[in-house]
């Protein structure tokens, strides 16, 4: 079998459903086609007994021991062989929806890792969840039942050509009966194809609604929103319920079908044979014959109706697969959006060497000298947001910042990620130890963390942990503060050690005194390496090389801290929360 997860899921085609569900098939064909192959031997052995046995019952009337012998061995080697290739099938089958089910889990993770904030910025949380916990499955089980569905096919075809040497009438029955049967079926798969879909939207909010709560849970609970939420959960349960009593009446009308039909085939066929038989036109032994056949065809006719409704399911689960993964990440959406280049100035363009050239965004006309530490203010915190984000090629527009002339935005990004970190107040801690969600890279021994938690004032969150470093952090560090995990984020910058470091308001989540502690740190710890501040403390301004002071966006004045306090009357108000009517007018 296969080892789970793939080393690379490969590029999809995202055309639709349909494509995307060939190219899955495609992607894993040798599996497939053994589960094929083992499907068809495994069903048509099967297919086959009834024709031995009534050349058997045969030979009990003819009186003759010696074929009855030997049709009884064939049949137990029929049963060998369909035992064997069950297992095999079984296994093949199995393989085939894990490889389906993974890559398709693989892709949509992947994608998620790529488009970073781009993607719950489009989709809601609960759709990203839905595609990998429900429908990446839905997707893999269709794949299970391939190999069933080969069978089916080939056992059709077999017996149809049994019935067909024996009697005409009988096999003409069985060649039009069965299609009839599946197109009869088929009449009632597409609107409860219809129905499923609308479930699965009604599912969807309902699961996008449960985790954009829980997210959230503590500012519900602050502003007493509890009982807002459950009214609206409890109204989206029951459009959920809705939606699944109208699937269940064609459900229902399709699994009694499945039932029903066949069994009316089975009369059909057994009272034409016995008809023929009393006429002399067929023997017993066919007769026998005929009615397992038709008993037998209830399996194939299953299969084939099974292989139907999974594939209607599995082509709404993949739309929304497609959905996710046709988000594109903030750098692909800028690229796109980005005016056309002269020729040849397309391609990635090579960064400056460390240390030797400045960072400057055009927009504000802000310029970060290698090594100095510069601190941004704006009365309108997004502001200076925005410059952060220009200077790490973040966002869903095309950056014109540039590196030493270097624009950004053609830069090589996966270098450009080594050696730009912004760091946003609101980024959250991954699930495991605290080494783990601190060493990034895995490659800091606990000396270099615990510097790290120095700097940014972290050592006591994790010295009272159970464990310490190896101390669970749960999901998204939910059990630390705001002002904890605020700290063990910025540790975990820190740690990182980026040549150019963007800081988003990391100390707007703690006290005074903390606050006080980390400014000093952080300004020992990146001495000699360019970092970038966003903030309006002056315990953190204090400690800059050089302040900018931004005003809608564009840079007003520059400056050490102090001396913008004495000749920067906009400044002061800002950074000292003061009153006076330009603040008022600027923080409108």
């Amino acid at each position: 079998m296969r080892p789970l997860p793939l080393a690379h899921p490969g590029d999809p085609d995202v055309r639709g459903p349909m494509a995307y569900l060939w190219w899955l098939g495609r992607a894993m064909w040798p599996t497939l086609l053994w589960s094929s192959l083992l499907g068809a031997t495994w069903m048509v052995s099967q297919a086959l007994v009834p024709a031995v046995v009534g050349r058997g019952v045969d030979a009990l009337i003819d009186g003759d021991g010696a074929a009855v012998g030997r049709w009884a061995a064939l049949v137990l080697l029929l049963g060998l062989v369909a035992a064997g290739t069950g297992v095999l099938r079984h296994r093949a089958a199995v393989s085939c929806w894990l490889q389906a089910t993974f890559r398709t889990i693989q892709l949509v993770t992947d994608h998620a890792v790529r488009t970073g904030a781009a993607l719950p910025r489009t989709l809601p949380t609960g759709e990203i969840i839905t595609a990998t916990a429900s429908d990446a499955h839905r997707v893999g089980a269709t794949f299970d039942v391939v190999g069933r569905f080969a069978g089916a096919v080939a056992t059709y075809a077999v017996i149809a050509v049994l019935l067909l040497s024996r009697s005409t009438t009988l096999g003409l029955i069985v060649l039009l009966g069965v299609p009839l049967l599946v197109a009869t079926l088929g009449t009632v798969l597409r609107p409860l194809q219809r129905r499923q879909a609308a479930q699965r939207e009604e599912s969807g909010r309902l699961t996008a609604l449960g985790a954009d709560t829980v997210t959230g849970l503590r500012v519900l609970r602050g502003i007493g929103g509890e009982e807002t939420f459950l009214s609206r959960y409890a109204a989206q349960s029951g459009e959920v319920l809705a939606a699944g009593r109208r699937v269940a009446p064609v459900q229902a009308l399709l699994d009694a079908a499945r039932v029903l039909l066949p069994g009316l085939f089975t009369v059909v066929v057994t009272a034409i044979g016995a008809t023929l038989v009393s006429r002399g036109q067929l023997r017993p032994g066919d007769l026998v014959a005929f009615y397992g056949y038709a008993m037998f065809l209830v399996m194939p006719l299953a299969t084939a109706t099974e292989f139907a409704d999974r594939l209607l399911r599995a082509r709404v689960s993949a739309r929304k697969v497609l959905a996710v993964l046709a988000v594109r990440s903030d750098d692909e959406a800028s690229r796109a959006e980005a005016p056309p280049s002269p020729a040849g100035a397309g391609r990635t363009t090579e960064l400056p060497g460390p240390g030797v050239a400045a960072l400057e965004d055009p927009v504000s006309g802000v310029q970060v000298q290698p090594g100095e530490l510069l601190a941004l203010v704006s009365a309108r915190p997004e502001e200076a947001a925005a410059v952060a984000d220009r200077l790490g090629r973040l966002g869903p527009t095309v950056t014109p910042a540039r590196w030493g002339g270097v624009p950004l935005a053609t830069a090589d990004l996966a270098q450009l990620r080594r050696r730009v970190v912004v760091v946003h107040s609101d980024q959250l801690l991954f699930t495991g130890t605290v080494r783990e969600a601190l060493d990034l890279r895995g490659d800091a021994d606990d000396r270099r963390i615990e510097r790290a938690l120095h700097a940014a004032d972290a050592g006591d969150v994790v010295a009272a942990l159970p464990g310490g470093l190896d101390g669970e952090v749960t999901e998204r560090g939910r059990a630390f503060s705001g002002g904890q995990r605020q700290r063990l984020v910025l540790a975990r910058a820190l740690l990182l050690d980026p040549e150019v470091l963007v800081l988003v308001e990391p100390t707007s989540a703690v006290d005074a005194h903390t606050e006080a502690r980390i400014a000093a740190r952080l300004a020992a710890a990146r001495r000699g390496r360019t970092t970038v501040v966003t903030s309006a403390s002056p315990l953190v301004l204090d400690h800059a090389d050089r302040v900018v002071h931004l005003r809608d966006g564009v840079q007003v004045t520059s400056g050490r801290h102090r001396q913008l306090l004495a000749e920067d009357g906009g400044y002061r108000a800002v950074v000292l929360r003061g009153v006076e009517p330009e603040t008022q007018e600027v923080t409108r």
